[in-house]
């Protein structure tokens, strides 16, 4: 039986990921020391194998499937644009994507006047403007702090994710629109859909009842 390899995004997703595929008794020991200096993870018994990678490039590995499986935010699957599954919400990491700016841009959105967007997302922000709202923008590409845009002149608005939105709130800003919902999500390579169908939906059907039943539970 082959390997079943996993790319996981570093941080909070990671950790949600594997504490749930915990209490389905899939466990990888070897990811629970924090000194390790090994950036590929095995568990043997079960012939799995994990690794971290940072977000946007987790796409990138599932789709020419270095890894089988991946879990990452919405945002970045769509941002990214793969050929990959997306199999599962995993329901956590929950947030949404918006457009936001100082209130009175709100009339600059209605009109559908020509404004500029700030933003760590350009396609979204594009297939946003250009698909739904059908009004032409000028999308700046940024990698900061985006709140900072509007303030500062650079746009007339921004397309962020959005948590509490304590941030926006603190320098004045608002949210104007919101983009789409948010949260982590499993995606598989195609071809290892086909070749490892039954592994592969036995865990997602399993990860699924799980979810269903700590939604109950809440």
């Amino acid at each position: 039986m082959k390997y079943l390899t996993f790319a996981l995004t570093k941080g909070r997703l990671a950790e949600k990921t594997l504490s749930m595929l915990e209490k389905l008794g899939v466990t990888c020991d070897e990811m629970k020391d924090k000194h390790s200096r090994k950036l590929i993870f095995t568990n043997e018994e079960l012939k799995l194998k994990f690794f971290l990678a940072k977000g946007p490039d987790v796409p990138t590995y599932v789709e020419y499937g270095a890894a089988d499986i991946g879990v990452v935010g919405k945002d970045t699957i769509i941002e990214a644009g793969r050929k990959v599954h997306e199999v599962l919400d995993l329901r956590f990491g929950k947030c949404r994507m918006c457009v936001c700016g100082y209130e009175e841009a709100a009339e600059l959105l209605e009109h559908r006047e020509l404004i500029r967007v700030a933003t760590k997302y350009p396609n979204i922000a594009k297939d946003y403007f250009y698909n739904k709202r059908h009004q032409t923008v000028e999308i700046i590409k940024m990698n900061g702090s985006i709140e900072l845009a509007p303030i500062v002149g650079l746009s007339e608005v921004i397309v962020d994710i959005v948590e509490t939105g304590s941030t926006l709130k603190e320098n004045g800003l608002m949210v104007l629109d919101e983009v789409c919902p948010l949260s982590a999500r499993m995606i598989v390579n195609p071809v290892s859909m086909r070749m490892e169908n039954d592994r592969i939906r036995e865990l997602i059907s399993s990860l699924r009842d799980l979810i269903r039943e700590e939604q109950i539970c809440v």
